[in-house]
């Protein structure tokens, strides 16, 4: 069949060429798994219908949501899977509790970084765990860090040796995840950085307002801050998961190392950020003292 003609000006098209096609949006849920026969399941969909049925097959799987309101809809994703309404309400109403045990399900709460200029947003990733499976619940801005993990989730979960302890299993998932997200995390300190190299031409150029400066800097050191904070965040889950006391976490040494060395690596992208909040500091001091010179000078002249 030929394609529909519209009209443009004086000429024609075909529809097909001149319709824009929609946007694809990933959907809602997404289910990945390893079978007892060593065969992958991967799907996405709107329901979890499906992947409850694929659960008791898994030897291990991850399910992953995404919405627009984390703690709204996390309560009800969370019933859909099995989980306790007092481990949401644990993680999502107290604000220091980033980590809970309830020995037969556990949960911890991460922080999702992104950065627009200074403007630095801290989402809130709900990773829960129980027996054979990790679900996560992130918010939509957040997407992309998760969109290479979904893609390559098959190939990922092929690396768990079925033969280890189930145990074990879920803790090597629950890194990979954790992994994923704390380097996203880590790109967003070079984001600031990038701003903060625009914001050393401005210091270069000595007709830009010094009261301007004086409030990036500001600006700056504040997003440093705020970077910062949920980093430490991120320090307090990984020492809770370190020594391994959770029945649902492995005991096994080299695993547990593995979580120690995350840690170590937060811990030198917060000396990082620290390091540049002291430089920024005494940028503060600088132009403080350049400031007080030239008040100085202006005050003698007055005097003379």
């Amino acid at each position: 069949m030929a394609a529909e003609k519209i009209k443009i000006g004086s000429g024609t098209a075909p529809a097909a060429i001149c319709a824009p096609e929609p946007p694809v949006y990933p959907k809602r849920w997404f289910c990945a798994a390893i079978l007892t026969n060593g065969e992958t399941f991967k799907q996405d969909a709107e329901a979890p219908d499906r992947f409850l049925e694929i659960l008791p097959r898994a030897v291990v799987a991850w399910i992953d949501y995404r919405t627009n309101d984390v703690e709204k809809d996390a309560p009800s994703v969370s019933a859909q899977l099995g989980f306790s309404n007092l481990l949401l309400s644990t993680l999502t109403c107290e604000p220091r509790l980033t980590y809970e045990d309830f020995d037969t399900e556990m949960g911890m709460r991460l922080p999702s970084v992104r950065v627009h200029d200074f403007d630095v947003v801290s989402y809130p990733l709900l990773m829960l765990l129980r027996k054979n499976f990790v679900l996560t619940v992130h918010s939509v801005d957040v997407d992309a860090r998760f969109a290479r993990l979904r893609r390559y989730s098959d190939t990922v979960l092929r690396k768990i040796p079925l033969e280890a302890a189930p145990e074990d299993r879920l803790t090597m998932l629950m890194m990979r995840i954790v992994e994923e997200n704390n380097d996203s995390n880590f790109q967003r300190l070079r984001e600031i950085e990038d701003r903060g190299d625009r914001l050393n031409d401005d210091l270069m150029n000595s007709s830009t307002p010094r009261d301007r400066l004086a409030r990036e800097i500001y600006t700056m050191k504040h997003a440093l801050i705020s970077y910062m904070n949920s980093l430490w965040e991120t320090v307090d889950v990984l020492h809770a998961l370190r020594d391994g006391d959770a029945e649902l976490i492995s005991n096994d040494y080299r695993l547990l190392q593995r979580i120690g060395v995350q840690a170590d690596d937060v811990a030198r992208q917060i000396a990082l950020a620290e390091h540049m909040s002291s430089v920024l500091a005494s940028g503060l001091e600088v132009m403080q003292a350049i400031y007080n010179n030239q008040l100085q000078v202006l005050n003698n002249r007055l005097a003379l």
